[in-house]
């Protein structure tokens, strides 16, 4: 099969797989004797490695088991330490950070202002973030699209105005250079699975001060903030992936963009009427396109029939297939965005990849559009 998802998942590094093994059979870190203090030490260390790597102090590293988990602390958390109703919002966010958003509207009666989007992803008008709020989220890069937002004028203007920002970076650590006390967020995202490291587990960075409640209570650790034994062995395998990801991302970066480009151009050449989602700044492993009048779910089928496995940018519901949020809040219209496909390139993507998507494109489209127009 040739892995064209990798802003889904990305395989697990050896690194981390390794890491994971040694620390598997870790006890309780919490615990007073001998192997418990070994556990806990072999934990601190990868809190104090993701910190190094993140630009954080190892007291604002807070393991999670997602990074769901770490978008719903960040943004439910900040909120609940604050008195004030209003929330800032982008449209384009992860359903992580939007439902939470959502959530807090419909139940606890917040009043939401929202950031939105234009044609080329890009979230400009940040005027609403000049007014105090509970919290304001605005996310690092799309998974969609790839756009990078104004995540260092935003905290700028939050900070401004004595708001309290969460950004997803749930698609930026490991790609992007992060440093979490130069960017002057409050809280960020991240995901180890995005980057090489274990699926279920999550990182928060947390400030000291402002500091979000905690979502669940419980035992106490993680500061209060995420109560619950950590998982030495996935703290330990995301340390670990974190830092071959760092240490390669230059040279990555400059890899996948080279390959980026090259899809990018020959999906143009092989469908003329292609529309390029995608718009710089973007994430490099990124690359989105819209095929109008084409059927992103006959799309999918047909490639993976092909061998190749991508993504649609339509969301499936109850069996009811929808323009996704994200290229609704961007102003797509049905016709366009219901043919929309995401490539995301990653570390073990090859040139031939490429080509082996480049090789059925053209006709997957056309016989994605006759299944769209029967629909």
């Amino acid at each position: 099969m040739v892995y064209l998802d990798h802003a889904a998942t990305t395989p697990m590094r050896q690194s981390a797989i390794d890491a994971w093994l040694a620390h598997a059979g870790a006890v309780n870190p919490g615990s007073a004797y001998a192997s418990g203090r070994g556990a806990n030490a072999v934990l601190q260390e990868a809190r104090e490695q993701v910190a190094e790597l993140l630009g954080a102090e190892p007291v604002e590293v807070i393991f999670t088991g997602s990074g769901t988990e770490a978008d719903n602390i960040g943004v439910r958390g900040l909120y609940g330490a604050s008195t004030s109703k209003r929330v800032v919002c982008s449209t384009i966010e992860h359903p992580a950070v939007l439902e939470a958003v959502r959530t807090l509207e419909a139940v606890d009666s917040a009043e939401v202002e929202w950031l939105t989007a234009g044609r080329d992803g890009h979230v400009r008008d940040l005027s609403p973030l000049d007014r105090p709020a509970a919290v304001a989220a605005l996310m690092w890069a799309n998974n969609e699209t790839g756009a990078i937002q104004p995540v260092r004028e935003a905290a700028e203007r939050a900070a401004a105005s004595g708001t309290p920002l969460h950004v997803d970076a749930v698609q930026v650590v490991g790609k992007i250079p992060v440093d979490f006390h130069a960017l002057g967020a409050t809280t960020l995202a991240a995901s180890a699975h995005k980057f090489g490291g274990p699926r279920g587990a999550g990182i928060l960075l947390a400030r000291r001060s402002p500091a979000p409640q905690p979502v669940i209570v419980g035992g106490g650790q993680e500061r209060g903030i995420r109560s619950g034994t950590v998982d030495v062995a996935s703290a330990s395998a995301t340390a670990a992936a974190l830092s071959e990801a760092v240490r390669d991302m230059e040279v990555e970066t400059a890899r996948v963009t080279q390959l980026r480009d090259y899809l990018v151009r020959g999906v143009v050449a092989a469908v003329p009427d292609t529309l390029v989602t995608t718009a710089e700044p973007a994430l490099a492993g990124h690359a989105h396109f819209m095929f109008p009048g084409a059927d992103a779910d006959s799309m999918i089928m047909l490639l993976d029939v092909a061998g190749i496995e991508a993504s649609a940018g339509s969301a499936c519901s109850a069996g009811v297939v929808r323009l996704s949020h994200v290229l609704e809040g961007m102003g797509v219209g049905r016709e366009e965005g219901m043919g929309a496909l995401r490539v995301t390139l990653g570390r073990t993507t090859r040139r031939e990849d490429v080509d082996a998507l480049l090789a059925v494109i053209a006709d997957t489209v056309e016989r994605a559009r006759a299944a769209g127009a029967v629909r």
